[in-house]
């Protein structure tokens, strides 16, 4: 009986993990519709308000990331020798992750 107890556990853990990570790529998509359906079943589910603001702000990070490597990247294209910092805090044109 322990081990089936310790499978929900894991299960519940594995369902809440999967959920917030979906949670995140919604945001990072900027799906309204897929955020709001993935908000109420994290609710439902159990996940915290402050969870889902957390991977919700953690996948905008990334997105913020990406958009100004983008654009450092196009400003070394075209030869403005512009460049913003990263929120990761690289210095990398290419990648917002190191």
């Amino acid at each position: 009986m322990e081990t089936s107890k310790v499978k929900t556990e894991e299960k519940i853990l594995q369902d809440k993990i999967e959920n917030l990570i979906a949670i995140g790529a919604a945001t990072a998509a900027n799906c309204i519709p897929c955020f709001e359906h993935l908000y109420e079943k994290a609710i439902n589910s159990g996940i915290t308000l402050a969870e889902v603001k957390r991977a919700s702000d953690i996948a905008g990070q990334v997105k913020k990331g990406a958009h100004i490597a983008l654009v450092n990247s196009f400003n070394e294209l075209i030869g403005i020798e512009e460049s913003h910092g990263l929120p990761c805090g690289q210095t990398a044109n290419k990648s917002c992750c190191g």
